[in-house]
């Protein structure tokens, strides 16, 4: 049996287990519960009715949260002429071809997201075993494989705050949201831009009920159960 501190004690007390909060009340609990040293990360966890079995049903795709993370996102471009020049020019922290690649096939992942035009895919195709478990690979439906001209949009929006989403073998989707630090308003814009992304992207050959239930949790703090009636009907 896990045994856990006074103070994460302390900060469960301050939560109804068995009641299912509004966002707003939940975000204002969790400012409460999240009394680390340091800045801990807010994350939302929901259960869906899909079935990660069947391709069909599979949930996956890209957030653009109004607020950012909250930290900074360390971007790479694999590119060069006039793809790394844009990149660069847009703030990329890392651009290049070859040497890039064997850099992080040597074992370097000092990065946060890895953007590709499609001429570059074949090149990279060979860190797909490195890349890929860690959700760093460049694919077109992530938005991280586009087109040269398009390669400065892709990297202001994964330095603003674009997060990617996917559903887990268990059917769970667990996306971070920001930080403690945010007032309660940032939070609640960036959990309702999320969740109305996530709602848009319901599978089609889904029966029944999508979203079973909802949970938002800090670094070291309890989780908190959302009211998931409330929640689904999200529209931003």
């Amino acid at each position: 049996m896990t045994k856990h501190s006074k103070q994460y004690i302390a900060k469960t007390q301050l939560i109804d287990a068995d009641k299912a909060y509004d966002l707003e009340e939940a975000v204002t609990l969790l400012k409460q519960s999240a009394t680390a040293k340091f800045d801990e990360t807010v994350e939302l966890h929901i259960k869906t009715g899909a079935d990660p079995r069947h391709a069909e049903q599979l949930v996956r795709g890209v957030a653009l949260l109004p607020h950012g993370l909250g930290r900074d996102i360390r971007v790479l471009v694999f590119g060069n002429g006039e793809t790394a020049t844009n990149a660069q020019a847009a703030g990329a922290d890392y651009v290049g071809d070859d040497e890039l690649i064997e850099k992080i096939n040597g074992g370097w992942l000092g990065f946060d997201v890895a953007i590709s035009t499609p001429d570059m895919m074949g090149k990279i195709g060979k860190l797909g075993r490195v890349l890929g478990r860690r959700g760093l690979m460049p694919n077109p439906r992530t938005g991280t494989v586009v087109q040269t001209q398009d390669i400065a949009r892709a990297v202001g929006e994964a330095k603003m705050g674009r997060v990617e989403f996917r559903m887990d073998r268990s059917g769970i989707i667990h996306v971070p949201i920001g930080k403690a630090s945010f007032d309660d308003e940032k939070l609640t814009e960036n959990l309702k831009s999320l969740v109305d992304i996530i709602m848009r992207s319901r599978p089609s050959a889904l029966k029944g009920q999508f979203m079973r239930t909802a949970f938002l949790s800090s670094t070291m703090g309890p989780s908190i159960k959302l009211d998931v009636s409330k929640l689904s009907v999200i529209a931003v």
